[in-house]
């Protein structure tokens, strides 16, 4: 069975996009193959690793991308943009494009606070893409 590939779209494909791509992996590595990218790659947030390991996901393996990298060289059954930034930058006409979801998540890279309050942040939209990862994989074992 070949498996659906699914990119993760961010700006700097240094949080959320990888969290994304690490849920997926996770849940349902069997059926999809994840990838995530940004339009300005930064290194991992160590906050996304650190989050991450707190609820046994290692993400160490994964780096940060460019969508250049895959542009015009793979297929994506599906391509999530997880800010409004990568949803606006993103190509209308994507080659080899299947479907293109859109989910708006907040930037914890951005936020502003104490060192506690920033890992708070980070672990709100952890949670938060968890979900999202966890109610879609559901929703296409339905179709």
């Amino acid at each position: 069975m070949n498996k659906i590939k699914v990119l993760f779209l961010c700006t700097a494909n240094s949080s959320r996009s990888q969290m994304a791509e690490a849920f997926l992996r996770s849940y349902a590595g069997d059926r999809f193959e994840a990838y995530s990218a940004g339009f300005d790659p930064k290194p991992i947030h160590p906050l996304t690793k650190k989050v991450m390991d707190e609820i046994g996901i290692d993400i160490s393996s994964q780096r940060s991308k460019g969508l250049m990298e895959y542009m015009g060289k793979i297929h994506f059954g599906y391509i999530i943009t997880v800010c409004n930034e990568a949803d606006e930058n993103c190509p209308t006409t994507f080659p080899g494009l299947g479907q293109r979801l859109r989910w708006n998540l907040e930037d914890p890279t951005k936020f502003v606070g104490s060192d506690g309050e920033k890992r708070n942040k980070f672990r709100e939209i952890r949670d938060q893409i968890k979900r999202l990862v966890s109610e879609w994989v559901d929703d296409q074992g339905r179709s």
